[in-house]
């Protein structure tokens, strides 16, 4: 059984300074609003709704901890899954916009315990202008990123295969990147990442 299904809610933050302090490795979920973010999450876990959307799209505002338990020493934890506010809708104010990105862009930065990023794209869409925001922010920081190229069920294999070249390409400045295809629905690219996410976490459980 992987560790992330073990996953369970820990904390929600609306302000960094809200989080408990940096410990053990964290692996944060961030994409625009409908890239698929809570059902990668769900489907990662194995658990139905660990991770929900609003909704209506856009108005989850909050940080969302989900502990991994470790198996040796009771009460403490082998790293978390952060699941960070969704970012671009457009009807959301831009004032409010504007302190998401705040958040976002604090903790991508300055999260001492962030082990590794994955980025929800939607393949259908590609990198937008938000998406290319996002990575000017986490470029600087070469933390790794897995890019998930979400409902890909949607393309034949011809077309994936060509979206996951044009995101390596679009995302190439990051550094440390890595772009699977990825569907929650038909399970699509579900054990390649698996294998990152338990890797960045921890390393020693991954053969």
């Amino acid at each position: 059984m992987s560790i992330l299904h073990r996953a369970s809610f820990t904390i929600s933050a609306a302000r960094l300074d809200q989080l408990p302090p940096p410990s053990t490795a964290e692996v944060c979920f961030v994409g625009r609003s409908n890239a698929g973010k809570s059902s990668a999450i769900n489907v990662l876990t194995n658990q139905r709704r660990l991770a929900f959307s609003s909704k209506t799209p856009g108005r989850t505002r909050l940080i969302n901890l989900f502990g991994i338990p470790d198996p040796v020493e009771p009460g403490a934890h082998l790293g978390f899954l952060v699941d960070l506010p969704g970012y671009g809708y457009a009807s959301v104010a831009r004032e409010a916009r504007d302190e998401w990105a705040d958040v976002l862009g604090g903790y991508l930065r300055d999260r001492t315990s962030l082990a590794g990023i994955v980025m929800l794209i939607d393949i259908r869409r590609g990198v937008t202008d938000l998406d290319r925001r996002l990575a000017d922010w986490v470029a600087p920081s070469g933390r790794p990123v897995l890019a998930l190229l979400t409902k890909a069920d949607k393309l034949p294999y011809g077309q994936r295969v060509r979206a996951v070249a044009a995101v390596r390409k679009a995302l190439a400045d990051i550094g440390t990147l890595d772009a699977l295809p990825f569907s929650a629905t038909q399970r699509i690219g579900l054990e390649e990442a698996t294998h990152h996410i338990e890797n960045w976490i921890s390393p020693q459980v991954v053969p």
